[in-house]
């Protein structure tokens, strides 16, 4: 959280680094949530803790690999449309100049400023041609220029988060060899913790805190519940 006082004296309330906190929410939530329901679904065909064990961190290396991969593509792909957005009005800036002139105007023209204005507005910004494009990218395409490292730091982001997270509802059966018991303690563990994770998640976005953690427990609770009586179906 940063707090900016203005000249006014008035303090404003801004959150930064919004995409980490996406990142993790992205990477948590699965985190949690996937090998919850995994290690629920093998405690109801398996006794053995081991098992379930090898079969959680590999599903946690692989979850985490492919929901980084996910976060480094979106990056890319955000930055490569970014590149080419930008390519494209770097050239009508050049060729159509007329025409980016009068839509710069038009801008001004719809946040109320005078006639006046908008031609002294528009002959100002319209000496630098990478400030113009900078400008109408934001402006006329609401494009943000996105930092260079994003791909590298969103997929780090997720799948760190992913790990945290599905260690959680594994942890009990590093030290409980009998599945069935270590899965109440697993239970007890991760709703815990999902409840906290929606509850803060919930707070940040705006929901309200109560109902988004009741929400986000209640995916969890019935994602491991549906996986641990399938196992138990097909068991018997």
């Amino acid at each position: 959280m940063d707090l900016t006082v203005n000249n006014s004296g008035h303090t404003e309330n801004h959150m930064r680094s919004s995409e980490f906190l996406r990142d993790v929410v992205i990477g948590m939530s699965d985190g949690l949530t996937v090998p919850f329901a995994l290690a629920a679904g093998l405690s109801g065909a398996v006794d053995n803790s081991s098992i379930i064990v090898i079969a959680g961190i590999a599903e946690i290396a692989a979850g985490s690999i492919a929901m980084g991969l996910g976060g480094y593509l979106s990056g890319k792909t955000e930055q490569d449309h970014y590149k080419n957005e930008e390519q494209r009005e770097h050239n009508e800036v050049e060729t159509l100049r007329h025409v980016e002139i009068e839509e710069t105007k038009e801008f001004f023209a719809n946040i109320g400023l005078s006639k006046e204005i908008q031609e002294q507005a528009t002959e100002e910004i319209a000496k630098d041609k990478d400030r113009w494009v900078e400008f109408m990218m934001k402006y006329e395409l609401g494009l943000d220029k996105p930092d260079p490292k994003r791909a590298t730091k969103s997929a780090l982001n997720i799948g760190v988060s992913y790990i945290i997270g599905g260690i959680i509802p594994l942890s009990p059966y590093f030290f409980l060899h009998d599945s069935h018991e270590a899965l109440k303690y697993s239970v007890v563990v991760t709703l815990i913790c999902l409840f906290t994770f929606g509850f803060f998640k919930s707070k940040m976005t705006g929901i309200h805190p109560i109902w988004g953690a009741i929400r986000v427990t209640l995916i969890g609770a019935i994602a491991a519940a549906a996986a641990f009586g399938i196992a138990m179906l097909f068991e018997k």
